[in-house]
């Protein structure tokens, strides 16, 4: 009797392996309840299969947003908290203004060209004009590289005689890693929405997945071009230089010497100008005074040919004189 009572204390090996098969038989059943449902939504109306495809895209948005502020936490604490053995590298913008006096313009232009595409740069942008016939000046915009950027401003300085000189240098390491972090989860949304579109089989659904990648892709292309600015203000440092040559005082000073010499050559210019004056007004005047002169002659001519009309003299009157006249 010990015996029996011992053996139905323990339930059979067979009981106690179709207990730990239930919750798996459980959970089978659930997914396949999931799928028979999703099954008849699919082949419900198509408003139905609509709000689903907005419910994967406000899903899809959730977890970009939720990216999106995890890359700016990991882009904040970059610079700060590099990963052991990787080292951030730092992204700097650097520009200057440069002042320069220089004996002739077009040779210190053509100079500065020479030094920034000799450090394999380029001239982005030139404006030489002369001044009052007399002085050359220069605007000139150079991008060189950031490895070059010393040594280029120390060439460009020593051309000539260094006016002003301004520099700054800002650190963007920081935007240009959360800019990275965001393109990256920006392209995984792109991704996520283009496979949405490969499964979706109704009309409506493709119209609002295709609404939604518009959108995306919209916001991608702005974080690609923001990118590639700072690649290039990061890569290239600007150099703004203006160049100008000496101004001469030695002519006002002999403007300021005026003596008796002076005077007279003045005055003689002046009589000499009022000569020309005369002598255009004359040559102005002379075709109305030809022309005055030969009318003048021909109404003589005519004159003189015309009869003259002949007088007859009076003749003496007859009449009685009355003798109490006087």
């Amino acid at each position: 009797m010990h015996i029996d009572r011992h053996t139905d204390s323990h339930p059979p090996v067979s009981t106690i392996r179709t207990a730990r098969r239930r919750p798996h038989a459980l959970a089978a059943a659930g997914l396949l309840a999931v799928l028979l449902a999703t099954a008849g939504c699919s082949s419900s109306g198509g408003g139905e299969s609509l709000k689903a495809a907005s419910d994967q895209g406000a899903a899809a948005s959730r977890a970009e947003g939720a990216g999106a502020d995890a890359g700016g936490k990991r882009a904040a604490g970059a610079p700060s908290t590099p990963k052991p053995g990787s080292a951030v590298a730092q992204h700097v913008i650097r520009t200057a203004t440069l002042s320069i006096e220089v004996k002739s313009v077009p040779k210190a232009v053509a100079a500065a060209r020479a030094v920034a595409e000799g450090a394999g740069g380029l001239v982005a942008e030139e404006t030489t004009e002369r001044i009052d016939d007399m002085y050359d000046t220069s605007h000139l915009v150079l991008r060189v590289p950031q490895d070059r950027y010393d040594e280029v401003l120390s060439r460009l300085a020593g051309s000539g005689t260094l006016r002003s000189r301004t520099s700054n240098a800002k650190d963007v390491t920081g935007q240009v890693v959360d800019v990275d972090s965001r393109i990256a989860t920006q392209r995984a949304s792109v991704a996520r929405v283009r496979d949405l579109m490969d499964k979706a089989e109704k009309l409506t659904d493709v119209v609002a997945l295709e609404g939604e990648l518009s959108g995306r892709q919209a916001d991608l292309e702005s974080l690609l071009a923001q990118q590639a600015s700072l690649k290039d203000r990061t890569s290239l440092a600007t150099v703004t230089l203006e160049l100008d040559e000496p101004y001469d005082d030695a002519t006002d000073q002999e403007d300021e010497d005026t003596g008796f010499l002076d005077a007279l050559a003045g005055g003689w210019g002046a009589f000499l100008t009022m000569l020309r004056w005369i002598a255009v007004a004359i040559g102005a005047a002379a075709p109305f005074l030809a022309a005055a002169v030969v009318l003048l002659v021909l109404w003589r001519l005519v004159r003189g040919r015309l009869p003259r009309r002949r007088t007859t003299p009076q003749e003496p009157s007859t009449a009685p004189q009355d003798p109490s006249a006087p």
